[in-house]
């Protein structure tokens, strides 16, 4: 199973960018999508289902044009969950999950803490979101949660490790997904790459990207009991239909 994760800052936007035939050439199994900025009701999903993905779900923010998630699957999940369950993650559309036979996966957009008030919103979420899993694990051991974390975890996964005193890279942003892999999470990334350079983000200022001074803050975790199944991770910055670029992991 080949699963790609992409944060697409707006789907119409990358539709218009060519967004199509890259799926049709990446050709994952399931694709998880981030931000999509719009309600299906926005969409000519057709687009989708001619591409090969007949089975698409949405779940968005009661606030149009904003935040929101997305998966796209090639074959039927056995059920999706739209949320948590808890009321104050889910009026943001950040949480989906597509549960097959043996392995579940759920698309994630964590916020970011771009102010003091997103902040405190970002790490109450971060609070709630890790019992949540913790629970959630004792139902469904094999679980993958892809998506945009908007957390560097290590100084490795930042062009800068100096920036300490911003959102994204905060001591206790990057404590919080420590504990959250240590929680029995693998990044896969990692489990394969031990490369600097690598990133998933980056500015729209100062030539970021040509640059590449970027930060990896999207991530394909897998529970620890599909350790044995992982084939391969990767990060495909080639893709340029948003400031992110989608990430990958195949699973047997």
């Amino acid at each position: 199973m080949k699963i790609l994760s992409y944060n697409v800052n707006g789907i119409r936007a990358a539709l218009k960018k060519g967004f199509i035939d890259w799926l049709k050439a990446a050709d994952p199994d399931v694709l998880c999508i981030q931000e999509t900025k719009a309600h299906k009701e926005q969409l000519d999903l057709t687009l989708f289902e001619e591409a090969g993905y007949n089975y698409h779900y949405w779940f968005s923010a009661q606030k149009k044009g904003y935040s929101s998630v997305a998966i796209l699957c090639k074959e039927e999940p056995k059920h999706v969950e739209y949320g948590t369950g808890i009321e104050t993650m889910d009026f943001e559309g950040r949480n989906l999950r597509v549960d097959f036979d043996d392995i579940s996966i759920m698309s994630l957009y964590l916020p970011s803490g771009t102010n003091d008030a997103r902040l405190d919103f970002k790490l109450n979420y971060m609070d709630e979101f890790q019992e949540y899993i913790t629970n959630l694990k004792q139902e469904i051991p094999n679980l993958v949660i892809c998506g945009d974390y908007n957390i560097c975890h290590q100084e490795i996964d930042i062009h800068n490790p100096k920036m300490k005193g911003v959102s994204g890279f905060l001591p206790i942003e990057r404590q919080w997904i420590g504990n959250f892999i240590e929680s029995g999470f693998i990044d896969t990334f990692r489990h394969f790459n031990k490369e600097p350079h690598n990133y998933s983000w980056w500015s729209y200022r100062a030539n970021s990207r040509n640059n590449n001074k970027g930060w990896r803050i999207d991530y394909c975790m897998a529970s620890k009991p599909l350790k044995n199944r992982l084939q391969r991770a990767f990060i495909l910055p080639e893709a340029k239909h948003s400031d992110h670029c989608p990430i990958g992991v195949e699973i047997k």
